[in-house]
């Protein structure tokens, strides 16, 4: 198990619990892995939202809507109707979840949905959730079923000569040994890749490097393109720091004031004087709109209006003073942190905020059996969480197929400790099916890996060249935020594409600063930067080739426009032009992207989404027309339009090296 997050934390309990014996590798102790920075909440359904008519169907709905219908509907399906059982099993497990004065679990609101969804311990769900699980794993590691490898690094995987996993390679990052660790299964639970930004709210190890090795190993990657910029973030110097949605599923209300750079204290400008332009833009939802519309509504405020707060640093206010003391003591979490790194206090002043690369909802793809009779998944089935490679797996944020376009927020949660409890019997069924044992293999098939990996350091140690891997790390990350983040264009993606490309070169004469032989960080950094600029190449293709606009995905110049009331048109034409067009849209991309490593780039192919449970429909969050559109959607399109057939369509390339 790669990571000791609630994904490899989850996964490593449960293929405990069966007997199965689990090897956790994780480059912090595992307590301090980046689930622990999860704020707000864990979504299911609960006996309150079923009293006012929600469902795990709807729930189902509202995620695959809120990802634009690129989540493969099954897995989806899945996850959503396990929602309950996972709260009640985290409850059990000690998990000390906000309680209402009846003793039942506290729920707050969170975007993209009207009801009150998520379950939540104060501020600081991730780590209370975190802790927890880090106790069940503590108890079976007690017990022999569980070794824990904590700092240590994943380098690779080692596969046969059948192309089969057979266990990977690490390196203890204190002594530097690197060995081979023996198994009949490796899984990968190694989250996001937020550094390839440079600032985000992500913790400092999440390069993304062991995606990108799995990936030039021969794993495919999918939707890289995707990447979540969450509306609101403190802006710093070192990172971004997150100020959870929580904040406004507890009331808080984000707003500019009408003039631009206005001096005054925040808390004497009158109502009228204040420009909530998510509740006036979007009056159903309000302050909690899906997270890619929040960014880019904040975005287009700042940048295209404006009205930011400050003339040279963007950003708004979300202000929490109007909040009473109880809502304030749930939130003491984030509220603590504004303290500590803004130095002003958030219940008596609005804090500033502004968007940051926050999430990636591509990563290394995944199959998965569908279970003709439910229309969720084959339980047990040892498809499920397979990657292309026999025998390697990916869960939790390191994985592609739940969240789609776009995530809705407290859904990472439930989705990361789904996949983990999953793996349980799929690895059970999987090991079943396999003839020979990665114990039963001879010891040279583990020395070739461990001398490829050695090798590669001593050339890194060997290197010279007057680059400094810092400065480059600096310079992809600002391109990258530049042009593949909020906004994009086709040709400054181009420019960023030919700044990887130009930094891949320079990279080559990178020297290390410390060649040490104990506890080298300036090792560890400087070769997740390789990685780094081969999976920023995907992302940077990705969005290049798909000129639509779909979810966290926004080009302008592709965007489909609202309709137009004060048009000479009317707008049932207007609306059936736009369904045509949006229609057009979904058939050509509609689509999975896949990559697949070559020496001269990433070679992009396509494959069909599993929408067979949901009919794909307009996004309509705030559009002008939408009622008319939808009417005509249902009325003259949606037939035509139909579900996409449950099983994926043969991949066909694109090009690669483009």
């Amino acid at each position: 198990m790669i990571g000791g997050g609630l994904a490899g934390l989850a996964g490593a309990m449960k293929l405990a619990e069966l007997g199965i014996g689990v090897d956790v590798v994780s480059m912090t102790p595992v307590k301090r892995s980046h689930s622990v920075c999860a704020q707000g909440g864990i979504n299911s359904v609960n006996a309150t939202t079923r009293a006012q008519g929600d469902s795990e169907h709807l729930h189902f709905d509202d995620t695959v809507y809120g990802g634009d219908f690129l989540n493969h509907q099954p897995p989806v399906k899945e996850m959503t109707d396990w929602g309950p059982r996972v709260i009640d099993l985290l409850d059990r497990l000690g998990v000390p979840f906000n309680r209402t004065p009846e003793g039942h679990i506290d729920r707050r609101r969170f975007g993209g949905t009207l009801y009150k969804r998520t379950a939540f311990a104060g501020a600081t769900t991730g780590q209370q959730l975190l802790y927890s699980l880090d106790e069940q794993v503590r108890r079976w590691e007690s017990e022999g079923a569980v070794k824990l490898y904590e700092w240590w690094e994943f380098l690779g995987t080692i596969v046969d000569d059948g192309g089969v996993c057979r266990g990977c390679v690490i390196q203890d990052m204190f002594s530097m040994e690197i060995r081979a660790l023996k198994a009949d299964a490796v899984v990968m639970a190694t989250g996001g890749c937020g550094l390839i930004f440079g600032k985000s709210t992500m913790s400092m190890i999440c390069t993304g490097g062991a995606n990108s090795r799995v990936y030039q190993e021969g794993a495919k990657y999918a939707n890289g393109e995707f990447i979540q910029v969450h509306p609101t973030a403190i802006p710093g110097q070192d990172k971004l720091r997150l100020m959870s949605e929580s904040a406004r599923g507890e009331g808080g209300r984000v707003w500019v004031p009408r003039t631009p750079q206005d001096k005054r204290d925040p808390r004497s400008i009158p109502e009228k004087e204040r420009y909530y332009f998510l509740e006036e833009r979007y009056p159903t939802y309000g302050n909690l709109v899906p997270r890619d519309i929040a960014t880019r509504e904040i975005f287009d405020v700042c940048a295209n209006l404006g009205l930011s707060v400050e003339k040279d640093d963007f950003c708004v206010y979300l202000d929490l003073t109007h909040l009473p003391p109880e809502a304030h003591h749930k939130l003491e979490g984030i509220l603590a942190i504004y303290e500590k790194f803004a130095g002003a206090d958030p219940r008596v002043a609005p804090m500033k905020i502004f968007p940051a690369v926050h999430y990636s909802m591509g990563g290394i793809w995944v199959d998965y059996e569908k279970d003709a009779k439910t229309g969720g998944l084959k339980l047990g089935s040892p498809k499920n969480q397979m990657t292309n490679v026999p025998g390697l797996y990916a869960i939790g944020e390191a994985d592609y197929q739940y969240h789609g376009a776009n995530r809705l927020g407290a859904n990472s949660l439930l989705s990361c400790i789904f996949a983990g409890l999953i793996m349980g019997p799929t690895l059970e069924n999987y090991f079943k099916s396999l003839k020979q044992s990665a114990a039963d293999l001879p010891a040279s098939v583990f020395d070739r890996g461990v001398k490829k990996h050695k090798d590669h350091m001593d050339r890194l140690a060997a290197r010279s060249g007057n680059e400094n891997a810092y400065k480059l790390h600096d310079e992809l990350g600002k391109s990258m935020t530049a042009n593949c983040t909020v906004v994009r264009y086709n040709d400054k993606i181009k420019q960023t594409l030919g700044k990887i490309d130009e930094l891949s070169q320079r990279y080559q004469h990178a020297p290390l600063a410390d060649t040490g032989k104990w506890t080298n960080q300036n090792l560890s950094f400087t070769r997740a930067l390789g990685d780094m600029l081969v999976l920023a190449k995907v992302i940077a293709m990705g969005a290049l080739q798909r000129d639509e606009c779909r979810g966290a995905h926004y080009k302008p110049d592709f965007d489909i426009q609202g309709l137009d009331p004060g048009s000479k048109e009317n707008m049932t034409t207007q609306a059936r032009r736009w369904c045509d067009d949006f229609k057009r849209r979904n058939d050509q991309w509609l689509k999975t992207t896949v990559a697949i490593h070559t020496t001269d780039g990433p070679m992009l192919s396509y494959e069909d989404v599993d929408t067979s449970l949901i009919p794909p429909r307009p996004r309509t969050y705030g559009l002008k027309g939408a009622e008319e559109i939808m009417r005509i959607w249902k009325t003259e399109f949606q037939a035509d339009a139909g579900a996409a057939p449950a099983a994926k369509a043969p991949s066909v390339p694109v090009g690669a090296g483009l």
